[in-house]
């Protein structure tokens, strides 16, 4: 049976990271923040981060809390069929219920925890799409506000403390790969 891993975490916890490693053992990935830029791009909205939560809650007001496990439900179920997938940016409890309740145990869910003076660290030095700690401050209140993205959180499978190095990092995740037992 494939393998569906969610990856959940705040911004800059290393989600990114992850799915990168698990690209190079073969996993296909779903960007959920790739509808929201289709979606901006097919309103004629530039790539802002105010633009992106603007989109980010249309959708979900349009679509309920499960939007993005709703429009991206088809392209899952057809990559799993012959392929493990890495699900990038799962942020609601709505779809994290959605996403259980379609895949049951082929469906996992690991969290990316990082001290926050580190996340916002991490973020304001990153080279695509950088943070000032305003800004990371302002997102975070936002996403756990706006998109319930607590739940996902602290519902999780399995935990990854992102606090160390890029080597205890690849350590634990491939630990959590074994004990899934992904081959």
């Amino acid at each position: 049976m494939k393998k569906i891993i969610a990856i959940v975490g705040m911004c800059g916890s290393g989600k990114s990271v992850l799915c990168e490693l698990l690209e190079q053992k073969g996993f296909q990935k779903v960007y959920f923040g790739g509808v929201t830029l289709e979606k901006l791009k097919l309103e004629g909205l530039e790539d802002t981060p105010e633009n992106e939560k603007y989109m980010r809650e249309k959708l979900r007001k349009e679509l309920g809390m499960g939007a993005y496990a709703k429009i991206l439900m088809p392209k899952i179920k057809e990559l799993s069929i012959k392929h493990d997938v890495i699900l990038d940016g799962l942020y609601s409890w709505d779809e994290l219920k959605i996403l259980k309740d379609e895949f049951k145990e082929q469906f996992v869910c690991i969290a990316i925890i990082v001290d926050k003076s580190i996340r916002y660290e991490r973020l304001s030095k990153r080279k695509c799409r950088p943070f000032t700690p305003e800004e990371a401050i302002k997102r975070d209140i936002s996403e756990i506000e706006n998109i319930a993205k607590g739940g996902p959180i602290s519902y999780a499978d399995y935990y990854i403390f992102n606090n160390g190095t890029i080597k205890d990092f690849n350590k634990r995740a491939l630990e959590i790969l074994k004990e899934i037992d992904y081959e």
